[in-house]
C-alpha cells in the first residue's frame, strides 16, 4: 500500500498534464487539434479517471486505518527561514479527492453532450482538466503557502470558465466580476497568513494551532490582535465560498456553459471556502469570537440566499442562490464546532447540487429546440412547463436532487442538514431557528422550480410569453440574451417540442442520483460512520452507547415538518394555482422587489464601489493633470526660459565676462556697504 501513497502526487499531475497537452496542441496546431474534438476529450477523461481510481484506492486505505501521510521537499531557504512543499494525504484529503475527482469525471463525460456544438468544444475540456488539477493540489496541500498557491490557481480557472464565451458582454462582465470580489477576500487572506506567521513563524496547520494556543494562554500576544489575523484569513472562504458579504459574484458566475457552475457549485471553487475552514480549524478552535463570526456570517448568508432564490426565474440563478444559502450551512457548522456535520454536509451537497445543475443544463439543451439558442427563453422557468412529460429522466433526476436538498428522508440531505440543525440547537437556539426557518424556505423554492419547470402545462410554444419575457429581456442591460453557441440564426414558430438529452448527458444524472439518495446514509446519528471516519484534529471521537431517540424525532419531525410546509405552499401555488404568486407579490411589493432585486447589493455596490471608484479615479486624474504634471511642465518650463535667456551671455567675448565680473564685485561692496 506504501507505493500508492508515493505515487499520490499523480492526482492533480494526470489532469494538469491533460490540460498540458491539450493547451499546447491548441497553441501549436490549432486547427489539427481542434479537428480532434473527441480523442482530445477522451485523453482528458480517462486522465481524470486515474486519478479518481487512485483517490478511491487512497480513501479506501484510509478507511481501513492507514495512518496520515505527509511527503516533503524544501523548496526555499533563506538563513533560519525553510519553506517546504509537498503533499499530506489524511482522512480530510482522500474524502476531498474523492469528492473532486468523481463530480469532475462525470461533468466532463456530460460536456461531450453539451458542448457538442460549441466551436471552442476542446478549449473548454482543457479549462476544465486545469480547473480540476488545481482544486486537488489545494486538497493535498500540507501548509498555508502551498494552499495559497493552488488558491489562485483556482480563482484563475474559474476566471477562464466563467468567461468561457468572451465574446458576451454579460460572461466578460461576470467573469471580471468574480475575480475581482475574489481578489477582496485573497488579499485578507495573505495578509492573515503573514500574521500567524510573524506569530507562530510557521505554515503548517496544526502546529500554528499548537503555537497560537501557547501564545493567548501565556498572554504573550493580544486576543484582539489573534482575532482580526482570523478574520483576515476567513475573507478568502468568505469569497470563494460565496458569503455575506462577498456572494455577489456567484449568480453571474451562471454565464458560463452549465457544466462549468455544475462544477464550481459542487466540488471546487466555493468548496474550497469551506475546506480552508476546516484545514484552519485547528487555528480557529482556540479564537472564540472569531468562531462566533464565522457562524452568523453562515447563517446570515443562508438565510440571505434563500430569500432570494424564491423570486428568480432563471433556473440557473435559482439554483445559484441555492448553493450560497447551502454554503451558508456548511460556514455555520463550522462555526458552531460541528467541523464533521459540516463536512458531511459538503459531501452530500456535491452530489445532489452537481445533478440539480445538470439537469438545468438537460432543460436548456432540451428548450433550444423550442426557443433557439437564447440563454433568456431557454433558461426562464415561465416559458417551461411539463417537462416531464419530454424528459422523463431530467425530471427524475431533479426530483430526486430536490428531495435531497430539501431534507427529505431517506434522501442525503436530510441527515447532513439536520445534523447541523440539531447541533446549531445546542450551541445557539437562535442560530437554529435562521436555520430551521431557511430550511423551510428552501423547500419551497426548490419545488417551486420543480413543479414550474416540470410539471403542469408546457409554455414554450405561447408566443405571447416569449414575446414579452424577450421584451423585458431587451429592456434591461444588454448582452444577456446571447446564446451558448455561435449560432443565432435558429428561429422557430411554436411548432417544436423539448427533448431528452443524449446518453452523454442523462447517465451523469442517474449515476448522481444513486449517492444523492444513499450517501447520506453513512451518517445516521445512532451509527454515524461518516463522523467516526472524520472529525476535527484531536478530537476522541466516542461511540454512542445510547442514542436519544425522543431528541432525535423532535429536532427531525421540525425540519421535516418546515419542509412539508414549504412543499405544500409551493404545491398550492405553482400546481394547483390555488394561491396566487402575483396577488402576493402586489400585497407585499417591497418584500417582492427586495427579494427580487436581491436585497440591493449589487445596487449599493455599483454605487459605492464602481461608480464611487471612477469617481476618486476621475479626481486622482485631475490631481496627476493639475498638480503633477503642472510641476513637471514648470520646472521643464522655467528650464527653458532660463536657458533661453542666459544663451544670451554666452557670446564668448573675454571683454564681456570681465565687465560682468566687475558688475557683480560692485554690487557685492554696495550691499556689504549699505549694511
Amino acid at each position: 500500500m506504501e507505493p500508492l501513497y508515493q505515487y499520490a502526487w499523480l492526482i492533480p499531475t494526470l489532469p494538469l498534464l491533460g490540460a498540458m497537452i491539450v493547451g499546447l496542441g491548441l497553441i501549436t496546431f490549432n486547427q489539427v487539434t481542434n479537428s480532434l474534438r473527441q480523442i482530445n476529450a477522451a485523453i482528458i477523461i480517462s486522465l481524470i479517471g486515474t486519478s479518481m481510481v487512485l483517490s478511491f484506492a487512497l480513501l479506501w486505505s484510509q478507511i481501513q486505518g492507514h495512518e496520515e501521510y505527509v511527503q516533503m521537499f524544501e523548496w526555499a531557504a533563506s538563513g533560519n527561514f525553510h519553506l517546504e512543499m509537498g503533499y499530506t494525504l489524511d482522512h480530510l484529503s482522500s474524502l476531498m479527492c474523492v469528492i473532486v475527482t468523481t463530480v469532475a469525471f462525470l461533468v466532463m463525460i456530460y460536456t461531450d453532450g453539451y458542448m457538442a456544438h460549441d466551436s471552442g468544444y476542446v478549449r473548454f475540456y482543457a479549462y476544465l482538466s486545469i480547473f480540476s488539477a488545481s482544486m486537488l493540489g489545494l486538497v493535498i496541500s500540507p501548509n498555508l503557502v502551498q494552499v495559497y498557491v493552488f488558491w489562485e490557481l483556482v480563482g484563475m480557472s474559474s476566471y477562464l470558465l466563467i468567461g468561457f464565451w468572451f465574446s458576451r458582454p454579460g460572461a466578460a462582465n461576470a467573469c471580471q466580476k468574480a475575480f475581482v470580489t475574489n481578489r477582496v477576500g485573497d488579499f485578507g487572506l495573505l495578509l492573515g497568513m503573514l500574521g500567524l506567521y510573524w506569530a507562530t513563524r510557521t505554515f503548517e496547520f496544526d502546529l500554528m494551532g499548537q503555537r497560537l494556543e501557547e501564545l493567548i494562554s501565556s498572554n504573550m500576544i493580544s486576543p484582539i490582535l489573534v482575532t482580526i489575523f482570523g478574520i483576515l484569513i476567513f475573507l478568502g472562504p468568505v469569497a470563494k465560498s460565496a458569503q455575506f458579504p462577498l456572494h455577489v459574484w456567484l449568480p453571474d458566475a451562471m454565464e458560463g456553459p452549465t457544466p462549468i457552475s455544475a462544477l464550481i457549485h459542487a466540488a471546487t471553487m466555493v468548496a474550497a471556502g469551506v475546506f480552508l475552514v476546516a484545514r484552519m480549524y485547528p487555528v480557529f478552535e482556540h479564537i472564540p469570537t472569531l468562531m462566533t463570526i464565522i457562524a452568523w456570517t453562515g447563517a446570515i448568508t443562508s438565510f440571505i440566499g434563500a430569500t432570494i432564490a424564491i423570486t428568480q426565474n432563471d433556473i440557473k440563478k435559482g439554483l445559484a442562490y441555492s448553493t450560497m444559502s447551502q454554503l451558508g450551512y456548511m460556514v455555520m457548522a463550522m462555526g458552531i464546532g460541528a467541523y464533521s456535520a459540516g463536512l458531511f454536509h459538503l459531501m452530500t451537497h456535491a452530489y445532489f447540487k452537481a445533478m440539480l445543475f445538470l439537469c438545468s443544463g438537460s432543460v436548456i439543451h432540451g428548450m433550444e429546440n423550442v426557443v433557439g439558442h437564447n440563454a433568456v427563453l431557454a433558461q426562464d422557468m415561465r416559458l417551461m412547463g411539463g417537462l416531464r412529460k419530454y424528459m422523463p429522466l431530467t425530471s427524475l433526476a431533479f426530483l430526486v436532487g430536490t428531495l435531497a436538498i430539501c431534507g427529505i428522508p431517506p434522501f442525503a440531505g436530510f441527515w447532513s442538514k439536520d445534523e447541523i440543525l440539531g447541533l446549531a440547537y445546542q450551541s445557539n437556539p437562535l442560530l437554529w431557528l435562521v436555520g430551521w426557518i431557511t430550511a423551510g424556505i428552501t423547500a419551497f423554492y426548490m419545488f417551486r422550480m420543480y413543479f414550474m419547470t416540470f410539471e403542469g402545462n408546457f409554455k414554450g410554444n405561447d408566443m405571447a410569453i416569449r414575446t414579452k419575457l424577450l421584451s423585458v429581456a431587451n429592456s434591461g442591460p444588454k448582452g444577456t440574451d446571447d446564446s451558448k453557441s455561435e449560432d443565432h440564426s435558429t428561429n422557430h414558430h411554436g411548432n417544436s417540442l423539448p427533448h431528452e438529452s443524449p446518453l452523454t448527458m442523462t447517465l451523469p444524472l442517474l449515476i448522481l442520483a444513486i449517492p444523492s439518495t444513499i450517501i447520506g446514509l453513512l451518517g445516521r446519528p445512532w451509527n454515524n460512520n461518516f463522523e467516526d471516519f472524520i472529525h476535527a484534529p484531536g478530537e476522541i471521537v466516542e461511540k454512542v452507547s445510547h442514542f436519544d431517540w425522543v431528541e432525535f424525532d423532535i429536532m427531525a419531525g421540525a425540519s421535516v415538518g418546515i419542509a412539508t410546509i414549504g412543499i405544500v405552499i409551493a404545491f398550492l401555488m405553482y400546481l394547483q394555482h390555488k394561491i396566487d404568486p402575483n396577488t402576493i407579490a402586489e400585497r407585499y411589493p417591497t418584500l417582492y422587489k427586495f427579494s427580487l432585486n436581491k436585497w440591493y447589493f449589487d445596487d449599493v455596490y455599483n454605487q459605492v464601489f464602481v461608480i464611487g471608484c471612477r469617481r476618486l479615479a476621475r479626481q486622482i486624474m485631475e490631481v496627476d493633470y493639475r498638480v503633477i504634471d503642472g510641476v513637471v511642465n514648470l520646472t521643464g518650463l522655467t528650464t527653458l526660459v532660463s536657458g533661453e535667456g542666459l544663451k544670451y551671455f554666452e557670446s564668448g567675448r573675454v571683454q564681456f565676462y570681465a565687465l560682468v565680473l566687475f558688475g557683480a564685485v560692485l554690487g557685492f561692496v554696495i550691499v556689504s556697504s549699505t549694511t
